[in-house]
């Protein structure tokens, strides 16, 4: 697999048709009315369904019901992989407000070790919980690239030996270092979206209307053809 070659045509993806993204940043506009944010999880969908078909062309924006019933299907996905890892995050984080309950409770000789207490509980269940996270996302990935390749089949998210098959046909090696590269194309977008944001109002708008946009496309583009590079060498 030509992980630069991958990368370079999800960049350049969602230049294809701006039209489109503008589309997609007004419906992350206005997700904080739910419905459209299960449209905007179905439109990337269908982009990884499109990839991996072979179509270089951004989708339409069509059969809104389907296109929403896909994003629901999403939601339902992520929250079965990653229920334990938030799970894991959740128990760090009240077992800390547990911890400076009791050191509100306690004697003040006692605070330092109340406190390195909290901090370290907090911390470890944290860090695990991102851990699992990060492990759990890897399988999530080719789960829902899966379910692409089965045109929205649910079940097709949770094979996981068809799903061990494409992984370790792309190759774990390539595997991860694709994911280590989407995790700093991610954060590269991060840090230019702080920059933008130091516009008032101006910079947010394009943040939403194109950044975010911009970003899904490119990851849903580069899932496609990194699940696609499974299916021809296996």
């Amino acid at each position: 697999m030509d992980i630069g070659y991958l990368t370079s045509d999800a960049m350049k993806y969602p230049s294809r048709d701006f039209k489109k993204v503008i589309i997609l940043g007004l419906l992350f506009l206005i997700s904080f009315l739910i419905v459209p944010a299960f449209l905007v999880i179905g439109y990337v969908f269908r982009v990884i369904k499109w990839s991996i078909a072979g179509v270089d062309e951004l989708p339409d924006f069509d059969e809104w019901g389907e296109m929403f019933m896909d994003g629901l299907k999403i939601f339902v996905v992520e929250l079965v992989y990653f229920i334990v890892p938030s799970l894991i995050m959740f128990m760090g984080i009240w077992a800390s407000i547990g911890s400076f309950i009791s050191l509100s409770a306690s004697e003040s000789n006692l605070a330092p070790a109340a406190v390195y207490s909290a901090f370290s509980v907090m911390g470890g269940l944290l860090i695990l919980g991102v851990v699992v996270a990060l492990i759990f996302g890897v399988f999530f990935v080719i789960g829902v690239a899966n379910m692409a390749y089965y045109d929205g089949e649910l079940g097709a998210a949770f094979r996981f030996r068809e799903i061990m098959d494409i992984i370790k046909a792309i190759g774990w090696v390539d595997f991860i270092i694709w994911y280590v590269m989407m995790i700093l194309v991610a954060m590269a977008m991060g840090f230019i979206a702080t920059v933008i944001g130091l516009v008032p109002i101006l910079g947010w708008f394009l943040i939403i209307l194109v950044l975010y946009p911009y970003l899904y496309l490119l990851y849903a583009r580069a899932v496609g053809l990194l699940f696609v590079s499974g299916l021809e060498t296996q």
